[in-house]
């Protein structure tokens, strides 16, 4: 489970409520016709900009950004590089028992030990890649108009609440209820944008953005194993997806066990 979104989301409700619950009754912050015009209106219209599809990824998608996160790129390296040793080791074919969680790159592992031709494992590879971006940015797009839809709506809610308090001005008993349509949609839509969607859309962006990375590591390495590279040369290829000083101080690293391998003083 990804512990940053859930304490991240689940925090900021918890202080909004909890400023709620230290001021007047709690009770005076619902209102079920705000509620309806912002939560069922922007809904509504969300729905009505996307394809019943896409709504289910958006689903889906969002599931996954609760659920797991992605592994790092040092440690996906890592595991690439044992992939390349037992490769080198024991041939393409016993790679079809290696263990991964990644359903991406045990798909190209079964291509590499089936006998596949590079072309085919690439041109197969980047499809599957460009399918799951396409799930993702459907997902994104999803919560990122709900984050635009919500103020919107509680603009929507506000309004309202001022014609019906202005057109009864008569009657003040009609202006209070007015009034907090008007104030709550207004609260209502940018609680919605701002605790909710826009966080979940940022999220599912940056997820998407680095499983794509992820995807994009994996293929490389993939063609490189296939094609027989010594693990060194490996690695050394993928050290251009880490950050410059988490490289710098991977690639001391390789050179100091070098160094103890070949008999050297490190440093020397």
């Amino acid at each position: 489970m990804d512990l940053a979104t859930v304490i991240g989301m689940i925090g900021a409700i918890v202080m909004v409520t909890g400023a709620i619950s230290l001021g007047a009754s709690p009770m005076i912050f619902l209102n079920p016709i705000s509620l309806l015009i912002v939560v069922g209106g922007s809904l509504m219209v969300v729905l009505s900009q996307l394809r019943f599809s896409e709504c289910r990824m958006a689903l889906h998608a969002v599931s996954r950004a609760f659920k797991h996160s992605l592994p790092d790129t040092a440690s996906t390296i890592e595991e690439m590089i044992e992939i390349s040793k037992l490769a080198r080791k024991g041939g393409l074919l016993a790679l079809e028992e290696f263990e991964t969680s990644s359903r991406y790159l045990k798909q190209g592992l079964q291509m590499l030990a089936d006998g596949f031709a590079p072309e085919t494992v690439k041109d197969v590879l980047d499809r599957e890649r460009l399918m799951t971006l396409d799930r993702n940015q459907a997902g994104a797009r999803a919560f990122n108009l709900l984050n635009e839809v919500a103020p919107a709506m509680g603009m929507i809610g506000t309004l309202i609440g001022l014609v019906q308090m202005l057109a009864n001005m008569d009657d003040p008993s009609s202006i209070g209820p007015a009034m907090a349509v008007a104030l709550l949609t207004t609260l209502y839509g940018v609680l919605i944008a701002n605790v909710i969607a826009k966080p979940i859309a940022e999220k599912l962006d940056a997820r998407m953005h680095q499983q794509e990375k992820l995807q994009v590591l994996w293929t490389d390495a993939l063609l490189a194993i296939q094609e027989g590279k010594n693990p060194r040369i490996v690695e050394q290829m993928l050290l251009a997806y880490l950050p410059d000083e988490v490289r710098d101080r991977r690639q001391a690293q390789v050179a100091e066990a070098a160094a103890v391998t070949s008999g050297e003083e490190p440093g020397a």
